[in-house]
């Protein structure tokens, strides 16, 4: 009997790139039937608090708040040095930090690790507004905004629209902790019988490594959900999210898992992560 997995991705290059093989059945599903969604990484956030997906893409701030519901696969998560959000201003002549709640923010969601690393770094400093990450950019070069915490894409392209970098959040991480920046990662539900979380793991790892192994026959399958339609900003992007972590957290990982969970003091446990021998 075929097992129906409820699988959420985002739409962001590093996920299309390494589940290219796997929406595209170029590696073996080892029978199960995988329904496919790709979505902004807020509404993958909501849809795993909803109960929407049996297996999802998510920030790792969601994953801390569902820790007792889900487990971290180990293959899938998009974690690195100089990979961090970028805190812009509406000009790129404006350079000071946010000082006080008459200045406004715009972060990708309330669950995303941007929104999470935004509230660490500057605590009671601005007031925050919740918007589609691709909207973050067009915003403040309208200046509907004063500063905004801006994923994907956009960190290669904002100088273009006239923005000013205030911060790369993810440089201050791992000056702070030694550790490379966990973004998000791939979680299974815990009602699911280990043998299917195995078989999904192992599914995973096999379209990554097929994406690392062939990058150029994943570029149309990344066109096709970009908001970046030039492929070698497709392709900066993979290089800088897609790396060996990608394809196993190890020790490193874990170990960067750990010190966010210590940080944002969020749920019991902190989160864990799924052990199978690949």
């Amino acid at each position: 009997m075929t097992t129906t997995i409820q699988l959420g991705i985002s739409t962001c290059p590093n996920d299309t790139f390494a589940f290219h093989a796997l929406m595209n059945r170029l590696v073996d599903w080892r029978g199960l039937d995988f329904q496919i969604r790709l979505l902004d990484i807020q509404e993958l956030n909501e849809g795993l608090f909803g109960g929407d997906f049996d297996v999802a893409k998510t920030s790792f701030h969601a994953a801390l708040l569902l820790a007792d519901e889900t487990i971290v696969l180990p293959s899938g998560s998009a974690i690195g040095f100089g990979v961090g959000p970028l805190l812009l201003s509406s000009s790129a002549d404006q350079q000071d930090a946010p000082k006080h709640s008459g200045q406004v923010v715009l972060c990708p969601g309330e669950h995303t690790t941007a929104t999470l690393l935004f509230r660490l770094f500057y605590p009671d400093t601005a007031t925050v507004e919740q918007c589609v990450f691709s909207e973050i950019m067009p915003r403040l070069a309208r200046g509907e905004a004063d500063y905004g915490v801006c994923i994907h894409e956009g960190r290669f392209t904002y100088s273009q629209e006239g923005l000013g970098l205030v911060e790369d959040l993810g440089t201050r991480w791992e000056l702070e902790t030694s550790c490379p920046l966990p973004l998000g990662g791939l979680v299974a539900r815990r009602s699911l019988p280990a043998s299917t979380i195995g078989t999904i793991q192992s599914v995973v790892h096999d379209s990554i490594e097929f994406a690392r192994a062939a990058p150029s026959a994943a570029l149309p399958t990344m066109r096709d959900y970009a908001q970046e339609f030039n492929d070698d900003v497709l392709m900066q992007h993979v290089h800088l999210y897609v790396n060996d972590w990608t394809v196993d957290l190890g020790s490193v990982g874990r170990r960067a898992l750990a010190e966010l969970s210590y940080r944002a003091k969020i749920g019991r446990g902190g989160i864990e992560v799924y052990s199978q021998r690949l």
